[in-house]
């Protein structure tokens, strides 16, 4: 069974640094890209990042500079360091896996920045 865990979020203030780990277990076939979503309340589901197989990345505009996301291939581990913190990069940050034909999701990390 195909699990997405992922961890480091929490509260932080503005301008702080949050790192965040989604680690893929469970046989995914043929990892592509891996990225990270987020969900503010009351808001559509929005792109964050992603990184391909190749290690070509893209990112949304707004998190551009302050956002890095990398990979562990050998760990099946996609991370996004978020450095720059603002009040409206609060949301709970998905996971994302692109396996073969499928996407799998995480169930999701909560991000505060909150003075």
């Amino acid at each position: 069974q195909v699990q997405l865990v992922e961890s480091g979020g929490g509260l932080v203030q503005p301008g702080g640094s949050l790192r965040l780990s989604c680690a893929a277990s469970g046989g995914i076939f043929s990892i592509n890209a891996m990225g990270w979503y987020r969900q503010a309340p009351g808001k559509q589901r929005e792109f964050v990042a992603a990184i391909s197989s190749g290690g070509g990345t893209n990112y949304r505009d707004s998190v551009k500079g302050r956002f890095t996301i990398s990979r562990d291939n050998a760990k099946n581990t996609v991370y996004l360091q978020m450095n720059s913190l603002k009040p409206e990069d609060t949301a709970v940050y998905y996971c994302n896996v692109v396996g073969g034909p499928i996407a799998y999701w995480g169930k999701g990390t909560q991000v505060t920045v909150s003075s």
